[in-house]
């Protein structure tokens, strides 16, 4: 026998929180609205759950339908419930965060976005809906869980001088690291591999290049290693 519920039911819907970083800044990539409401506004990629869909799924379709970009680094943030948060409806959206990188993905915004872009994420300000305290929960997130797991690797190329890992850092947490400090730490961690390769054409002295090992540093969490920064 089958069973059926009186009660009203909300609407569910998923939003991500790219996040990519670049030379200059920690970026967030946002869609302009096509749709009402908010239209023209810039917003967060997402949309509604189909009733057919995990929530994963809703929101890797969403990012690939209205920036075009798939197969990424994706985890679950937040559940966003506020009775107002949508003038349409009841939507309790469930948030998720991704990190790209940048010279893997070529966007293209496309069904209900206008447009999509990068913004550094100290400019996106007026975003529709409660974007913007979602964008708020995602970088702080982010700000914490860099320090004790090595999810800053999914932001940087394949290949990497440490100069630019400390960067990563230093951008994300918002403070200056120790030089000499910070590649004592993070080499003595022994899941990074030297290249016998270096940085090309640059202006100054061309840095050592190095690889994150994924397996190697499964390895070491398997006997009880503890990612700190």
């Amino acid at each position: 026998m089958s069973s059926t519920y009186e009660y009203p039911r909300p609407a569910l819907a998923v939003d991500a929180v790219v996040f990519g970083l670049d030379d200059e800044d920690l970026k967030v990539l946002l869609i302009r609205r096509d749709l009402e409401p908010f239209r023209d506004r810039w917003a967060l990629p997402g949309g509604f759950v189909r009733i057919e869909e995990s929530l994963e799924q809703a929101v890797r379709r969403e990012l690939q339908e209205e920036t075009g970009i798939a197969q990424v680094f994706l985890e679950q943030l937040y559940t966003f419930g506020a009775v107002d948060r949508d003038p349409r409806e009841r939507v309790v959206a469930v948030a998720y965060y991704a990190l790209v990188k940048l010279s893997d993905h070529r966007i293209k915004a496309a069904t209900d976005a206008r447009d999509a872009a990068w913004f550094a994420v100290s400019e996106a300000r007026g975003l529709a809906f409660d974007h913007e305290r979602i964008l708020a929960v995602a970088l702080e997130r982010l700000k914490n869980k860099v320090r004790y797991q090595p999810i800053g690797f999914e932001l940087l190329p394949p290949q990497f001088t440490l100069s630019q890992l400390q960067r990563l850092y230093e951008t994300i947490l918002e403070q200056p690291l120790d030089k000499r400090n910070f590649r004592k730490k993070i080499l003595g961690m022994d899941f990074l591999v030297a290249l016998d390769e270096v940085q090309k054409d640059v202006a100054h002295r061309a840095a050592r290049l190095y690889r994150f090992d994924r397996k190697k540093y499964q390895q070491l969490q398997k006997h009880g290693f503890n990612f700190e920064i």
